[in-house]
């Protein structure tokens, strides 16, 4: 009884440091955008803040549809905290945000409202 006990808490131990060796794998920065537009987004770019240039589209060929989520992964040696977003819907219309700090971001939610014309990014 001794000897199933130990082994028990052995393949604990054991699954929990192989859990914990995944989450180190992942960035700091890691973050889920969800699209809840109403419309398809064809690009999206983040770079580091205050880059005079965006990096490249996140997306490649693929397109974000409305409802859809897309997770962004940062290697694990990324520092940086602080970085902008854009993103371009398929009629060409764009949205810009500066000094998101990622390190404190898990999901992005994206919402147009109509009224104003303005999409917004709700962080959790």
């Amino acid at each position: 009884m001794i000897l199933k006990n130990i082994a028990a808490k052995a393949l604990l131990v054991a699954s929990s440091l192989f859990l914990m060796h995944g989450a180190a794998l992942a960035g700091q920065q890691d973050f889920t955008i969800v699209n809840k537009t109403g419309y398809p987004l064809k690009h999206i770019y983040v770079s580091e803040n205050n880059n005079n240039s965006w990096d490249e589209d996140i997306l490649g060929r693929d397109v974000l549809n409305d409802g859809e989520y897309f997770e962004v992964a940062f290697a694990k040696a990324e520092k940086t905290c602080k970085w902008d977003m854009k993103v371009v819907y398929d009629d060409g219309e764009s949205a810009v945000w500066d000094g998101l700090n990622l390190c404190q971001i898990s999901k992005l939610t994206l919402k147009w409202n109509k009224n104003t014309g303005v999409t917004s990014a709700q962080t959790e």
